[in-house]
């Protein structure tokens, strides 16, 4: 790989690379918060969709947006893609979106009482303990991620295995002591991206068992599948439920969506997920960035969802309930048989993201592995031996062990 590396009028980097025999030129552009509006924003879906989305990040700043995020932004453009990155050094007490040891072991810790085994919770608690410290010894936050939304699942674009090799060279440039990561890969819908980053070096480290509906399908699912969501759906008129979309929801709606989001994401599963705020909402009701819906009794929003789509696939980073509305009347049953509903009005594959994992496999999703892709070769060995040991441990320990307990 050829680099030839200058600036554009701009004043923000601009790098062409030539890949491979077929001379594949790609000019990659990086701005930051100061050069971020000298962006020609592609006038494309994706390139309308991004600047909605990440231009008021850009301006104010993640945290306004999500109160457990501390990061910079930076916006890539290549060719007609732009593609956000977030640059950190330490941070533990980030959303695991972009705090590698929130996610392998802060996170991890809380989610043991799923194994209901005791005495191996207790001895894997003081592993990940063990292993933690010597992470933050070795730097493990002291990294970039490439398209990174800040959400649960970072859907992609249209990007080409090329397209991200060429990236990662860049970033490797621009941040030369950076371990470098691509988050929410998964090897069944990014068989391009997830060869090419690991042909030119990058591990795929185990992140989350996720499921995946194929609401593009109408074939798709057994009978019983069928029958149980047909059940959900019906609990809507059993129980006088509305379902709502955001043309009938208000600003008076934000700081209860914001409350049901918390009630389950954050109280029943963990507070490192990303904390949204009415800032967040507002600005997603405004542009349109989620689309969202809800379920509504009497005046009452007991149920939200908010979901995107990308490429062919469809993704609810926002999902939430009321979790003292007694659980036999079924609010998560009747917002999942909507999300589906939508999903197959949509024609999209639905990601359907981590946990339920029984209820999801009932009702015909299929289970699948998330990774991350990390690049660490140019790093010394004391930077590099705590991706190493992930490697090691998740592919050979954890994996295995997810599957065989189906979580």
């Amino acid at each position: 790989m050829k680099n030839k590396a200058g600036n554009d009028r701009s004043g923000c980097d601009v790098h062409t690379y030539e890949v491979g025999n077929d001379n594949y030129i790609e000019r990659v552009r990086l701005y930051d918060q100061h050069s971020f509006k000298d962006m020609d924003w592609p006038d494309t879906e994706d390139g309308e969709y991004a600047r909605a989305y990440l231009e008021p990040m850009m301006q104010q700043g993640a945290e306004s947006f999500m109160s457990n995020v501390e990061t910079t932004m930076l916006l890539a453009r290549i060719d007609d893609l732009v593609i956000p990155l977030t640059v950190n050094d330490a941070e533990y007490d980030n959303a695991y979106v972009c705090s590698p040891y929130t996610h392998y072991v802060s996170y991890a810790k809380q989610e043991l009482s799923m194994l209901e085994k005791p005495v191996l919770e207790k001895g894997l608690s003081a592993l990940l303990s063990l292993i933690g410290w010597g992470m933050k010894r070795s730097q493990i936050n002291k990294v970039v991620h490439v398209n990174n939304w800040l959400l649960s699942t970072n859907l992609y674009p249209a990007m080409s295995g090329e397209q991200a090799e060429c990236l990662l060279a860049v970033v490797q440039e621009r941040y030369p002591e950076h371990v470098i990561v691509f988050r929410s890969l998964c090897s069944g819908l990014h068989p391009d991206l997830t060869a090419r980053l690991t042909e030119v070096g990058c591990r795929l480290i185990p992140s989350r068992q996720i499921y995946l509906y194929q609401a593009n399908d109408p074939n798709f699912g057994n009978s019983k599948s069928r029958w149980l969501l047909k059940r959900d759906y019906e609990l809507l008129a059993k129980h006088e439920y509305e379902f709502v979309s955001e043309v009938e929801m208000t600003d008076a709606d934000i700081p209860r969506i914001v409350e049901l989001y918390k009630r389950l994401y954050l109280e029943k599963y963990s507070y490192h997920n990303p904390q949204f705020t009415e800032r967040f909402i507002a600005a997603a009701m405004a542009s349109g960035t989620l689309r969202l819906y809800g379920l509504r009794k009497e005046g009452r929003l007991d149920a939200v969802m908010g979901y995107f789509c990308r490429n062919g696939i469809m993704t609810t980073p926002l999902f939430g309930y009321d979790t003292a509305v007694s659980q036999s009347v079924g609010l998560y049953r009747m917002l999942s048989a909507c999300l589906i509903k939508q999903a197959r009005k949509n024609g999209h594959l639905l990601h359907e993201s981590a946990g339920a994992a029984q209820f999801k496999r009932n009702r015909g999703a299929v289970a699948d592995f998330e990774y991350s892709a990390v690049y660490e070769r140019h790093l010394p060995w004391g930077r590099r031996w705590c991706w190493m040991l992930l490697d090691r441990l998740l592919n050979r320990i954890g994996v295995p062990l997810m599957r065989r307990m189906k979580l």
